[in-house]
């Protein structure tokens, strides 16, 4: 499925000289269902500022439950560990497919040590994702699971400029830390209410704004957050 390419949010923030010496050295590139951007633990080679679709940070407990700890969109980059010159970090895919920008790790590295401009938002996006992250851990716990999928929908539609998107249940799951039940559940009470439809794999939200009435405050605060960082 492809989609029309709007921009990173973050990078439009840029000062235009700023801006200017990060597009020459970043390329545009096709990011793909079920690409690892990021392995866990394992050096990064390039840092990805997505301009359409969605990326999933995961964790993999002991018991082997995939679960997801954040979602990186148009909004922000992937590779915040590097900026933080860390060799840990979470691992990083793509969810929902699209494209981004993409620079190296070394490129990266030297635009942030070089350029203020450059790397004082990239650290505030950076204490954003640690918030959003914060917030899901709270959501996961105290929310019930069709107010989890709103939020989730929610979050993906603002990153792929369209209602209809794919997504198969086994990786809804992994999203919201439930059993697949659970997540057929959940998609059925959002359609019987009309606000979406959810045939092979594919969602497409009907009524966008009583999927907010339905979802929980966490998708009002995240999105508040990163608008506050990107106006």
């Amino acid at each position: 499925m492809a989609y029309v390419a709007a921009g990173n949010r973050l990078i439009a923030t840029l000062p235009e000289e700023s801006r200017e010496r990060f597009q020459a050295r970043c390329e545009r590139v096709e990011l793909r269902h079920k690409q690892v951007l990021v392995q866990a633990d394992a050096p990064a080679e390039h840092v990805y500022y997505p301009e359409v679709g969605v990326c999933s940070v995961v964790v993999d407990p002991s018991d082997g439950a995939v679960v997801e700890v954040a979602t990186i969109g148009r909004e922000g980059f992937v590779g915040t560990s590097i900026l933080l010159e860390s060799d840990e970090s979470p691992t990083t895919f793509c969810q929902v497919e699209g494209s981004a920008l993409r620079l190296t790790t070394t490129d990266f590295r030297e635009l942030a040590a070089a350029d203020t401009a450059f790397r004082s938002p990239m650290l505030r996006y950076t204490q954003a994702l640690m918030m959003q992250m914060a917030q899901s851990a709270a959501c996961n716990r105290t929310h019930e699971i069709e107010e989890r999928a709103a939020r989730w929908l929610l979050m993906t539609r603002d990153r792929v400029d369209g209602d209809t998107f794919p997504l198969k249940q086994e990786f809804l799951a992994h999203m919201l830390g439930v059993r697949r039940q659970g997540v057929s559940v959940a998609a059925g009470i959002l359609q019987k209410a009309g606000l979406i439809t959810y045939t092979r794999g594919t969602i497409t939200i009907l009524d966008r704004a009583g999927l907010e009435e339905v979802s929980c405050e966490c998708y009002a605060a995240i999105r508040e957050r990163f608008d506050r960082l990107l106006r």
